[in-house]
């Protein structure tokens, strides 16, 4: 199992792919701390 416990990140979703809040929440189930999530469109 990850852990990225006192971890600090900072996520980019894609509109297409896989949205920021997805990846955020994951990330902080793995205890990471997510100081700024977005979704993006990279067309």
């Amino acid at each position: 199992m990850l852990s990225l416990r006192g971890k600090r990140v900072i996520v980019i979703g894609d509109r297409d792919g896989v949205p920021g809040p997805a990846i955020e929440v994951c990330l902080r189930a793995a205890g990471a701390e997510v100081v700024h999530a977005v979704t993006e469109c990279f067309v």
